[in-house]
């Protein structure tokens, strides 16, 4: 795919709709690093990154995040807090002054959202405050805080809440939350009906597919069974204005220009379906044939936090 059919924004002329960004998280390249995330959204012409903090040392310094930024021309627009299971350890144990800590993060580095997942339900303590915390930071100049949408954990036999207060966060008081179209193929829901569940409140878009797999596989949008094309669709016709944030996963990719291909497919896929009026439909090409695993190898631990909690053994947060 040629990188010229993917430009980078155009200046809008007066009274014209503001287009939807859209960005690369740096999870899209995992293992690779936060570099190659921002070299790949520099040269495939991504509107920016959104930055994973996780074990890579540089999603963690705000110094070598702006050097990155600048020295790609790529703005960093929002930064994800560690929450996932692999990222427990980044920045210590407690959960509370992590996400207090990405706030700042975003700050420093000029990101007007963070994005954070609700706390595992081992986590007493911080899931008592988990709400109030957020609305204080919701309040914070020039931040957004976005909770994401996630899913029951579940086996072939059985199902578990996971997370407290909730996984839905329609069932929740938060002021803007994220939309992760994966994470609604996981817990069998379908992502353009929840446009109008959370209405309003929908700050921010992750962009990617599932095949209502019990594992969280962000396939390349249009290689799963979500209505991703419908999404973006919607979202312009509402006049909604957020980032549409490119996370998909390329782990299992065996060539570097295969993961190239992913991501580029996955940016066109979402100009494609951004550009308003009529328009050629887009299926991205059906990719390397391996089986689609969980994204981020979360399934271990996974099973390891779940036999930890039985045991009474996971700290409490």
């Amino acid at each position: 795919m040629s990188d010229a059919t993917t430009p980078r924004e155009a200046p809008r002329s007066p009274g014209e709709q503001p287009r939807i960004h859209v960005t690369l998280s740096t999870a899209s390249v995992y293992p690779r690093k936060a570099q190659y995330a921002f070299e790949a959204a520099a040269d495939l012409g991504y509107d920016g990154v959104e930055v994973m903090v996780w074990s890579d040392e540089t999603t963690q310094d705000a110094a070598a995040l702006r050097r990155l930024s600048a020295e790609h021309d790529v703005p960093i627009r929002s930064i994800h807090a560690p929450t996932l299971l692999v990222s427990q350890r980044v920045w210590g144990r407690s959960p509370g002054p992590k996400l207090r800590r990405s706030v700042e993060l975003a700050q420093e580095v000029g990101a007007s959202t963070v994005v954070v997942h609700p706390p595992f339900r081992w986590q007493y303590r911080y899931a008592r405050e988990f709400e109030d915390l957020v609305g204080e930071l919701d309040e914070t100049e020039g931040v957004t805080i976005a909770v994401e949408n996630m899913y029951p954990w579940r086996s072939r036999k059985r199902e578990m809440q996971a997370y407290l207060p909730g996984w839905d966060p329609s069932e929740h008081g938060y002021e803007h939350v994220t939309l992760d179209l994966s994470h609604a193929a996981v817990a069998q829901q379908d992502a353009l009906a929840l446009l109008d569940v959370f209405d309003g409140r929908l700050a921010h878009v992750h962009l990617a597919d599932g095949s209502s797999s019990i594992t969280d596989e962000h396939l390349v949008p249009g290689r799963g069974d979500q209505p991703c094309d419908l999404v973006l669709a919607e979202l312009v016709r509402r006049g909604w204005e957020g980032d549409v944030v490119v996370e998909i996963s390329t782990r299992r990719a065996r060539t570097a220009a295969e993961r190239r291909e992913d991501l580029a497919a996955s940016l066109f896929f979402a100009r494609t379906y951004l550009t308003p009026g009529p328009h050629p439909g887009y299926s991205p090409p059906p990719g390397p044939p391996h089986r689609h695993v969980d994204a981020w190898g979360e399934a271990e631990a996974r099973e390891i936090a779940a036999a930890e909690d039985a045991a009474g053994s996971a700290g409490t947060g």
